[in-house]
């Protein structure tokens, strides 16, 4: 794991014990900090607990305590750090943190003033709406398959702080949320990468503006050797940058989608959407020294991402995908642009009360299959466009969609909604929608 003597002695409150705030908490203990912890939930308490215990570190210079900490009074901690899905716009916690004059950070945070005591080594950062994990998981590859040390954390694989120090030379690639952007203050990138940014978690945020602020903000925290890679679709947005773009381009490099000419030789990266992806994640490996060559061999052997335009299986001329990660209209749209002829299945819980982004793409679909609460409205928004049946169960959806298919079609659940209506999460819709298609 990730530790550092800057955090000992210290006293931190974590809010949240699953996968981030255990790795957090075990971190800062081995830090020799005095870690207060608590999660709603029973079996995560009880299970941050008996981790602590079984960890091999002088607990008398270190100590975990389990305390109520929506009860605790919190100007007895340094700083208080919080799971990235806590709302900070209306959670009690974060106003009583606040007027208690206790700063409220995340794993993120962490391991940024960790980073003086690591082995020297590079942090590419990249945010966005849409194509985070991809881009994230390929600059990974690409470097990996280079032969550069490296990791992946952040939003996706796992937590940083739980992952070992890289040997002199390696590079951390970090998939950031807006969340995660929020509680981190100093995360000095030594490449940044902003992606597209498109209306989301609006619930989290005043307006569009003040969302793109918090993405701008992992820009903002780079020193004067910053090195940038943003997205031609989002960059004019912001007149600050333009005046960057314009004076130093040789340090903020320009990506879209028409970059990538050629995408065959690359079978995981089909779609617009993994061209404007493919392309920031090479921007940034050259950012890094990598070779053309390197680069593209990287590319070539990328396997993919679980639920994310996911080949499932072919049977009888028909591809089933599985893009269950797709949870807007925005991601699904670049989806019904990769395949000619798709039998559609969306619904979930809807972000939005259109389908605006998909409809250039109508025209590659042959059958829609709704479901979810979702399901009577997105039926109604494409009857007058295709075929259409309100199938409600997942189960139902792939049965119709499999029999109406032929030699050709590609049977795609790109849903453009969330999944919380009938799933725990995207990657559960998606290894349901694996586990249908594998039993057919």
């Amino acid at each position: 794991m990730i530790t550092a003597k800057a955090f000992a002695g210290k006293h931190y409150a974590v809010y949240g014990l699953a996968r981030s705030g255990l790795a957090t908490v075990k971190a800062l203990i081995a830090s020799g900090a005095t870690v207060t912890g608590w999660d709603s939930n029973d079996d995560a308490r009880e299970r941050a607990f008996d981790e602590v215990m079984e960890m091999s570190v002088d607990l008398d210079s270190a100590e975990f305590r389990v305390e109520d900490l929506d009860r605790a009074d919190l100007s007895q901690f340094d700083s208080l750090v919080v799971t990235p899905g806590l709302p900070l716009n209306r959670h009690p916690i974060a106003q009583r943190a606040r007027a208690a004059g206790v700063e409220i950070i995340g794993d993120i945070e962490i391991f940024a003033r960790a980073r003086p005591e690591l082995p020297p080594h590079k942090v590419v950062g990249i945010t966005g709406t849409n194509g985070k994990s991809t881009t994230t998981a390929l600059t990974h590859h690409i470097l990996k398959t280079a032969g550069v040390p490296t990791e992946m954390g952040g939003n996706i694989g796992l937590p940083i702080l739980a992952q070992d120090p890289l040997p002199d030379g390696g590079v951390y690639v970090l998939e950031l949320s807006s969340y995660q952007i929020d509680l981190t203050r100093s995360l000095d990138c030594d490449v940044a990468v902003l992606l597209n940014i498109t209306p989301d978690h609006l619930d989290r945020y005043d307006d569009f503006d003040a969302y793109v602020a918090s993405k701008v903000r992992l820009l903002d925290m780079q020193a004067g050797h910053y090195l940038q890679v943003i997205s031609r679709e989002t960059q004019p947005t912001f007149e600050e940058y333009e005046i960057r773009w314009s004076q130093d381009h040789d340090r903020v490099i320009g990506v879209g989608v028409d970059e990538i000419a050629d995408q065959s030789r690359w079978p995981a990266l089909q779609g617009p959407h993994n061209a404007e992806n493919a392309a920031a994640a090479t921007a940034a490996c050259r950012l890094l020294g990598l070779t053309e060559e390197q680069v593209e061999e990287g590319l070539r052997t990328y396997p993919g991402l679980p639920h994310r335009m996911e080949r499932v299986r072919e049977k009888d001329g028909v591809l089933f995908v599985n893009d269950s990660k797709a949870t807007n209209p925005t991601a699904t749209a670049p989806a019904l642009a990769a395949f000619p002829a798709i039998r559609w299945i969306l619904g979930g819980q809807a972000k939005t009360d259109n389908l605006d982004e998909c409809a250039p793409h109508f025209g590659h679909v042959r059958s829609a299959y709704t479901i979810g609460e979702a399901g009577e409205l997105f039926a109604r928004l494409l009857a007058p466009h295709m075929p259409v049946t309100n199938c409600e169960t997942l189960e139902n959806a792939l049965d119709h969609a499999a029999r109406d298919s032929q030699a050709g079609d590609t049977v795609l659940l790109s849903p453009a909604c969330a999944s919380f209506d009938q799933f725990k999460d995207f990657e559960q819709r998606g290894d349901r929608f694996k586990d249908l298609v594998g039993a057919l």
